[in-house]
């Protein structure tokens, strides 16, 4: 049963230093070799240039400073993570639950497409922000000094075109909004490359769906109580994969849990104890649980672990406040 790491990353400078910092990091990693493999070697650079500036202007310095850390041309770390007009790359699975009170969420996929770092960054332009990193610049999930949560849920590859991937969205999202209604407006405006669910929640007690796709996004706001988000869609049926049983699975365990009841840490347990029915290890499928993630809104808590790993549990309003997270890892293991 291997052991997989996790680094913790704290950034406080400015946005070009903390790219930087991040690309000094990477340089010489394997995943880098994977990125190389998954991506194009080249893209167009201007247009990407023209949608962060336009999105998150801040992420563009960001670029140029990982650029520089990993001692590469920009137009070459621009295709190779900048997000956009990424190729297919195989399907990825989460299951979240979202209720006024916290957020929680599991990311099931490879190894073998896994950077390896969790981020807290707080800087000058943007938002603070904490959560795993992907594909360098982009996050799977993670939550903003205003209480925003947010992750990213693969449906599939209908309509498929050039664009945004969902992880450089989740990271505008984190960078710029506060609420479930702004989230909802900037992923309007971002142009989808492919399907994906985002699981939002906000410090007002809101929370939502919004099914993203290339060609249309709808919201689908939460109830009192709760809401499930997995990897199909509710309302762009027509969207979904042939096969979505695993999903709809997952959907009617979460459903069926009174989530309003359960506290945080009860909830964290239930998606990451490995005899959850939330917790997969057939990672030679492409579906074995890496992370889960929970924030609970009122108090600003961040939990989480990697796979049969301890759990990292620490205030993130403290650390926007200046007190660092007492880790430089999270250790996780794989069957």
């Amino acid at each position: 049963m291997p052991d997989y790491t996790v680094h913790i990353m704290q950034l406080r400078e400015d946005n070009y230093y903390n790219g930087l910092k991040l690309g000094r990091s990477l340089r010489n990693q394997p995943i880098l070799k994977t990125f190389e493999a998954a991506t194009k070697p080249e893209i167009d650079t201007e247009q990407l240039k023209s949608i962060y500036n336009e999105f998150a202007p801040q992420l563009l310095s960001e670029l140029e400073g990982l650029a520089e850390g990993l001692e590469m041309p920009f137009p070459k770390a621009a295709a190779l993570l900048g997000g956009y007009d990424v190729p297919k790359i195989a399907a990825m699975g989460c299951s979240a639950m979202i209720t006024p009170s916290y957020y929680v969420r599991n990311y099931d996929f490879t190894p073998a497409f896994y950077d390896g770092y969790f981020t807290a960054a707080q800087p000058e332009q943007g938002l603070a922000t904490v959560g795993y990193n992907l594909q360098a610049i982009g996050r799977h999930d993670g939550v903003n000094e205003k209480g925003l949560a947010a992750g990213l849920h693969f449906v599939s590859f209908d309509g498929y075109r050039t664009g945004l991937s969902p992880w450089v969205g989740v990271r505008m999202i984190l960078e710029s909004c506060a609420t479930v209604e702004e989230v909802s407006y900037m992923l309007r405006h971002i142009p989808h490359a492919a399907c994906y669910n985002f699981s939002i929640g906000d410090a007002r007690g809101n929370m939502a769906v919004v099914e993203a796709s290339p060609d249309q996004v709808i919201t689908r706001a939460g109830g009192e109580a709760a809401i499930a988000c997995v990897n199909h869609y509710e309302a762009l049926t027509g969207k979904n994969r042939p096969s979505i049983e695993h999903s709809l699975g997952r959907k009617r365990y979460i459903d069926g849990l009174n989530a309003t009841q359960l506290t945080q840490i009860e909830a964290f347990g239930l998606f990451k104890e490995r005899e959850s029915p939330l917790f997969f290890t057939d990672y030679d499928d492409l579906f074995g649980t890496l992370h889960t993630f929970s924030y609970a809104f009122e108090e600003g808590r961040v939990m989480t672990s990697l796979a049969q790993g301890s759990a990292l549990d620490f205030s993130f309003r403290d650390w926007v406040e200046g007190k660092d997270i007492p880790a430089a890892e999270l250790t996780g293991h794989i069957d």
